[in-house]
């Protein structure tokens, strides 16, 4: 069994795998990253039904890789995202990855290896941050911005590349009248133009696939979709690839070893 771990800025997530996935795990990263990293684990095991021993290698990636104790390997977010989506399908090459507090694109040759990459990390515009922000200014879930935004009649313009500038006009636009649909569609065209504007730089390839949490915002996916003028994949659970890429890659690294041996 080997196990991939993922420490991002909001979540935090776990792969175990054999020969195929036996458990996935996501809970909130909170601020003890050993702790968290403690708590996947025993969530892991507890629910593949199998012992810490039975674990023959841990990769860890994300934002706090290097404080899982726990881990044999440590692999950046961009090496881990590439090779799971590439197991997932391998006609994929272009990544988009919307995280909490980052975006990135990646390129990836037939093989999956990464041949280019570019990251949003310094601002919040275009992250799953910039719509938790938005969301609690229009008073609605989070999960909920992707239903209510395909009510849409007549999208707003949201011109601001700034986080607060941008909850300003949100809050404007709501004390004009206009309807929370209307401002919700015009934040993800927001967030799409931006995410648009950084990807464009490395190309864009189809094959196209989105990760992170914000995939799951099905209203995101398709201001995306128009902005590029091209239909993407969402994986079946699109949190995970990280972790996915870093339990494959702790097989590989272990396939390896054995092969070293014969």
């Amino acid at each position: 069994m080997w196990c991939g771990i993922d420490i991002g800025a909001a979540t935090a997530k776990l792969v175990l795998l054999e020969n195929t996935v036996v458990a996935g795990i996501i809970i909130p990263s909170g601020f003890d990253t050993v702790k968290t990293a403690e708590e996947l684990v025993e969530h892991g095991l507890e629910k593949a039904g199998i012992l810490r021993k039975d674990i023959q290698c841990i990769v860890a990636t994300g934002y706090g890789r290097r404080m899982v104790p726990m881990a044999d390997r440590t692999v950046t977010e961009i090496t881990c995202h590439a090779r799971g989506a590439h197991y997932l399908d391998n006609e994929v090459r272009t990544i988009i990855d919307i995280g909490g507090q980052d975006s990135k694109g990646i390129s990836l040759d037939a093989t999956g290896k990464v041949t280019d990459f570019v990251m949003n990390d310094k601002c919040a515009a275009g992250t799953g941050r910039f719509l938790e922000v938005m969301a609690r200014a229009l008073e609605v879930e989070l999960g909920e911005l992707g239903t209510l935004s395909l009510k849409c009649e007549e999208k707003v313009a949201i011109s601001s590349t700034c986080t607060v500038f941008a909850e300003s006009e949100v809050i404007s636009y709501k004390n004009q009248g206009k309807k929370k649909e209307d401002i919700i569609a015009g934040v993800h065209e927001a967030i799409a133009s931006r995410i648009y504007a950084m990807v464009h730089q490395i190309p864009i390839q189809e094959k196209i696939m989105v990760t992170g949490g914000v995939a799951l915002n099905r209203g995101m996916v398709r201001a995306l979709e128009r902005k590029m003028e091209k239909e993407v994949e969402i994986p079946g659970d699109p949190q995970i690839v990280g972790a996915l890429g870093a339990a494959l890659l702790g097989r590989e690294s272990q396939s390896i070893k054995k092969g070293s041996f014969s």
